[in-house]
């Protein structure tokens, strides 16, 4: 783990231990970051001593729209300022209307070690085999750092063809759909070229894109005969299409999806089991990142396992302190197992989907 001896939120606490010691941690001034010191002055309740437990994080207001406009700077820990620096700022999709922003130092690349850990269970391809090629946002966006990281942890270099996913979903709001595919024709045809030259044999790619390239020939050949892993994230895709892509179009490939963004991370899929009825299962990083899955309209009641809710996110590390917001995606309830001790997620959708929500445009990602 990349963690310092410095961050107090270690993964062996016991649930009411690990949430009081958030608490210490960013509502002291010694430690806490200006933001969350400033904002106890203004709430109803008292966050040293009030809250708990994780049910007593329903007590916060939900703060996630003001991350579109707080000042970066203020977000960081005051404990944090005596390491080396290595804070980063990394942006939302900005699906929803305007981007959101998160500084990170240490505590995500924590998750991704975990990631890496669950994608090996899947059989995506290890160390000293073969490069990686990654489809998707890089720049003001983590997901780019996280697939790099995960391919540094191979040892093996990552490719990036980077595309930004606000063009996309701009593109496709204001009906030029020809836009939207000669953008993603553009992304293909970079991709060939790394394909082509490069030892690749992880892909990084959304489900659209994955789907565009099924239909071109000559890059489609390029993937079956190279590639062993396939993962995907960033959009929806439906049990049929996924279906397919494992089973007809990347037979000899490991597809694995990735749920998450930049306000909880990463939650991978976990390795099917006979209870998953073949369906694709996600699980957040344990402790630091829950998911809640809440009735729509009553959003501090969880439904039923097997029931599906409205996403309810939170995300509790050194770095960031994020209690429950909503998220726009629809998902189902799965039971935990003994090997992944959280409640799952599967059959994620856009909340419009079911009939409620803020429009929201996928897009590419």
């Amino acid at each position: 783990m990349l963690e310092t001896s410095a961050d107090p939120l270690r993964a062996d606490l016991a649930p009411e231990e690990f949430i009081r010691a958030a608490m210490q941690w960013h509502f002291s001034p010694e430690t806490g970051s200006p933001y969350w010191v400033k904002k106890a002055a203004e709430l109803a309740f008292d966050p040293l001593t009030d809250i708990r437990s994780w049910e007593d994080l329903d007590l916060f207001p939900d703060v996630g729209e003001e991350w579109r406009d707080i000042p970066v700077d203020d977000l960081v820990p005051a404990g944090t300022l005596r390491d080396a620096w290595e804070f980063q700022v990394f942006d939302s999709g900005g699906t929803t209307g305007r981007p959101k922003r998160i500084v990170e130092a240490h505590s995500r690349r924590n998750g991704v070690l975990w990631v890496s850990e669950v994608l090996a269970e899947h059989g995506v391809p290890g160390e000293g085999d073969g490069h990686w090629l990654h489809l998707g946002p890089t720049g003001p966006h983590i997901v780019g750092r996280s697939v790099g990281l995960l391919a540094r942890l191979r040892r093996t270099f990552c490719h990036y063809i980077d595309f930004d996913p606000r063009w996309v979903k701009g593109s496709v709001k204001a009906g030029r759909t020809d836009e939207a595919a000669r953008y993603v024709r553009h992304i293909l045809a970079q991709a060939e070229d790394v394909l082509a030259t490069q030892p690749v044999s992880v892909l990084f790619a959304t489900p659209p894109v994955l789907e565009a390239l099924a239909a071109d020939e000559k890059l489609l050949d390029l993937v079956q005969r190279k590639v062993r892993g396939i993962i995907w994230a960033g959009t929806s895709v439906s049990p049929e299409t996924l279906r397919v892509l494992e089973e007809e179009v990347f037979p000899d490939a490991a597809v694995v999806g990735l749920y998450g963004n930049t306000m909880m991370g990463i939650a991978p899929q976990r390795p099917r089991s006979a209870a998953d009825e073949g369906g694709c299962v996600f699980v957040p990083f344990h402790p630091f990142s829950h998911v809640r899955v809440v009735d729509p309209e009553d959003t501090t009641t969880e439904v039923g396992y097997g029931e599906r809710g409205q996403a309810r996110i939170s995300l509790v590390s050194r770095d960031l302190l994020l209690p429950w917001t909503l998220e726009r995606d629809a998902v189902l309830r799965i039971a935990p197992t003994s090997a992944y001790p959280q409640d799952g997620l599967a059959d994620i959708r856009p909340l419009t989907a079911e009939g409620g929500g803020t429009a929201v445009v996928e897009g590419v990602y």
